[in-house]
């Protein structure tokens, strides 16, 4: 049975992304050509071994002054390094530094998307980035089905910050929620259930959720606070569908992500004396 629910989790996922990118191709969504540094953000494409398989990666980080924190962005189901481009801009223009990946079987990176390669991606992925990063505070955010993948690794690599964007409470939920028969559900292995995982958190939580997002309802975020065993903070940013924060990406929602990072890069530093 969990073969099976595994084959289900692959062939579903790598279907669908492999829509929702021609989609977005299709409406000049994603960014063919690679992104390029200007003179506030450096912007640099990497490479990197997670197992037998090489992953497409992004890193961006501001110019003019060293990053305060630094981020690792789980993208969603229907994203690629690309998507997070203008993103990536915006924290590296506020002081953060981020690395966006393409999980195995996503755009350029090479192998399968299943359960395991994912989790496996990212944890190699937070490794390279505290390598590219320094010194700095590093967060997870993990983004629609990334929040899953986030949450998942979190206790493993032990961020200072968890940050659940358009997040779920389980994955099965997650496919409920959108449509998917309740017969189908269970084809999908019993993984990333986020409410549980924080149960058992230790990690500060930030979770920012669009007020018109039609495909994760905004009380699944308030199920999350409810659910999380350490600090928690819950923003539902008015107005805002789930893919918006990333299509175009604003301050409004923005800025909760920012200065929750920056907070946590203010506590590191040492006190200065009078």
């Amino acid at each position: 049975m969990a073969r099976l629910q595994n084959w289900t989790f692959t062939l579903a996922i790598t279907a669908i992304s492999r829509f929702l990118i021609l989609r977005d191709r299709c409406f000049g969504r994603l960014e063919l050509t690679p992104a390029l540094s200007d003179s506030q953000v450096m912007m640099t494409a990497q490479t990197l071994r997670s197992g037998a398989n090489t992953l497409d990666a992004r890193f961006a980080t501001p110019i003019e002054t060293p990053a305060t924190a630094a981020v690792l962005v789980c993208h969603g189901i229907g994203e690629t390094v690309e998507h997070w481009d203008a993103t990536q801009r915006l924290l590296a223009q506020n002081g953060v530094a981020s690395l966006v990946f393409n999980y195995s079987g996503y755009g350029r990176s090479t192998g399968w998307i299943t359960p395991g390669n994912c989790e496996a991606d990212a944890l190699v992925a937070f490794e390279f980035l505290r390598e590219l990063a320094g010194p700095v505070p590093i967060s997870i955010l993990g983004y629609s089905l990334g929040s899953g993948v986030a949450t998942a690794i979190a206790s493993r690599v032990e961020p200072t910050k968890l940050i659940l964007c358009a997040a779920y409470t389980s994955l099965r939920e997650a496919a409920a929620s959108v449509g998917v028969p309740s017969l189908f559900t269970r084809l999908l292995p019993a993984i990333w259930t986020n409410a549980d995982s924080l149960r058992t958190c230790k990690i500060p939580v930030l979770v920012v959720h669009g007020e018109a997002d039609r495909l994760f309802p905004p009380q699944m975020a308030r199920d999350l606070e409810r659910a999380c065993n350490s600090k928690c903070e819950v923003f539902v940013v008015p107005g805002l569908t789930h893919n918006e924060p990333i299509y175009r990406p604003q301050l409004l929602y923005w800025s909760f992500v920012i200065s929750r990072i920056q907070d946590e890069s203010a506590a590191c530093k040492p006190a200065t004396l009078a």
